[in-house]
């Protein structure tokens, strides 16, 4: 029995409208942070007084030298800079934002300021007990203060005036070890989020998709995955550790991060400082600067590294300045809020099992009929029924198709995402490239649908002729049509099939 196409065109509309109302159903609440109504203390900001900024002389003569220091459960590689003159100096560690790495990435601002007059320790970043899926702020905090106790231990470093700095993630991590370490001399937060990672990620997504312009579809789909991730680190609550900072702090902001609310950073931070009892704090937004207080990625912002070195060199007269919040306006369009958790059968879990059951039943398809071939029995065992001889390959065919369209719909799922975070470091050319994307996603999620729709019609006219499928043929239909099953569902949950287009 033949279906017309009229007809195969009204099921697959009617299963797509069914499939966006059954992910509408299923899905967590939307995430959509609301505008932020910036408070006016951020609307007209004091610029920063021209003494911060000034000239700092620098030698440009300095040492450097290689140790290995002692950690939890492994030796990590720690490079030294020093001033060549005489006498103590003042001293700093640099701690890591996230991600794996070495202390490379610190050369040029510590050599600029070994030149200042400054001594500078970077190290390489664990990598026991630190993992995409785990870390523990505590222990890389303990990782700091051993690299603390190394400068503070030299002739040439004045341990009253050897501090931490951290940038990013480390703006979780050095306020764990500056509160563990009252003898720490000073602070440093470098875009320090201060919100929970979670937040901080939410937003920065949010923002990153408003800059490239992307269908609200886009959001949905990466939030929903970030709220199946169970990641416990992602719902770190580091306002205790700020509560615990006793010492000078110096936080310092860019008005281009497209990675942190600064805004509700820096509120986060003067409240926890002020229900800690901590008034010596200097806050400074720099005009142009964006994560890594850089030009684009390029060169450094001129202000930066002036007003860290004079700020440092300046200590204690610097520790409560005259204007604690100064520099350029900032303005964060939107609030940091949580990503909605995801209901149980939106969880990473249940992801996985269900793209590993998919994955079983295409690849048991090629697999049982490899097997059958081998042993000798294929279709001719059914040459007298003529219906069998004629449809069973072009029920293969079209099996194949719908396998090879789901393994490309998953492929282009994780390229899009790719592209998504390529974008974060350069949005040259991004507005037609995300839709190009999300319209890739989304066409071949209404191939899936259309080809599993035209396969089983094509399955039930036959079973209507008289077609007897065999017992492997059964489990090859089982299985590639079960997992097509499977991840059109999967779809559906992501907003994958949801209105408007």
């Amino acid at each position: 029995m033949n279906v017309g196409r009229g007809t195969l065109g009204v099921i697959a509309g009617v299963l797509m409208v069914a499939l966006a109302a059954v992910g509408h159903l299923l899905s967590p609440p939307a995430f959509d942070p609301p505008p932020l109504s910036a408070s006016p203390q951020f609307r007209d900001l004091p610029p920063q007084p021209a003494a911060e900024v000034r000239p700092v002389a620098r030698t440009d003569r300095f040492r450097t030298e290689t140790l290995l220091v002692p950690a939890k459960n492994e030796t990590l590689k720690a490079t030294i800079r020093a001033p060549l003159s005489p006498g103590r100096h003042p001293a700093m560690v640099f701690v890591q934002g996230s991600g794996s790495g070495d202390g490379g990435e610190f050369t040029q601002q510590a050599e600029w300021l070994a030149g200042a007059g400054i001594v500078t320790l970077a190290y390489d970043k664990r990598t026991v007990g630190y993992s995409f899926r785990s870390r523990d702020f505590g222990l890389l905090a303990d990782d700091a203060l051993r690299m603390l106790r190394v400068l503070r231990g030299r002739p040439d470093v004045d341990p009253a005036r050897a501090g931490l700095w951290g940038v990013s993630e480390g703006g979780w991590v050095v306020p764990i070890a500056a509160a563990r370490d009252p003898q720490a001399a000073f602070v440093v937060l470098v875009s320090s989020p201060n919100v929970s990672p979670l937040r901080q990620v939410a937003w920065a997504l949010n923002e990153q998709l408003l800059r490239l312009h992307a269908p609200t579809g886009v959001r949905d789909l990466l939030t929903r995955a970030m709220g199946g991730v169970g990641f416990d680190f992602l719902r770190y609550d580091g306002v205790p550790a700020l509560r615990g900072i006793t010492q000078p702090v110096l936080a310092l902001y860019g008005t281009d991060d497209p990675s942190i609310p600064f805004v509700e950073s820096t509120v986060t931070l003067t409240t926890a400082l002020a229900e800690g009892g901590n008034t010596d704090y200097t806050i400074r937004f720099l005009a142009g600067a964006d994560h890594a207080m850089r030009i684009h990625g390029g060169p450094y912002v001129p202000d930066y590294l002036p007003t860290l070195a004079n700020w440092m060199n300046d200590l204690p007269r610097t520790a409560r300045p005259s204007v604690a919040i100064a520099g350029a306006t900032p303005v964060q369009r939107f609030e940091a809020a949580d990503v909605p958790a995801a209901p149980w059968w939106g969880n990473s879990t249940i992801l996985w099992l269900t793209l590993c059951l998919a994955a079983v039943g295409y690849v048991a398809a090629p697999v049982t009929e490899m097997v059958v071939r081998l042993r000798g029995r294929d279709l001719r065992l059914q040459a007298r029924l003529e219906a069998t001889v004629q449809l069973w390959p072009a029920l293969r065919r079209r099996l194949r198709r719908m396998a090879w369209t789901g393994l490309g719909e998953l492929a282009a799922v994780l390229a899009f995402i790719t592209l998504i975070v390529l974008f974060s470091v350069n949005q040259a050319g991004a507005w037609p490239a995300v839709q190009a994307g999300w319209l890739v996603v989304r066409l071949l999620a209404l191939l899936m649908l259309v080809q599993t729709v035209t396969t089983f019609a094509a399955v039930t006219g036959g079973l209507r002729d008289g077609w007897e499928p065999t017992p492997w043929q059964k489990s090859v239909l089982a299985g590639v049509l079960g997992g097509t099953a499977l991840l059109l569902l999967t779809a559906a949950y992501y907003g994958l099939f949801a209105f408007p287009w």
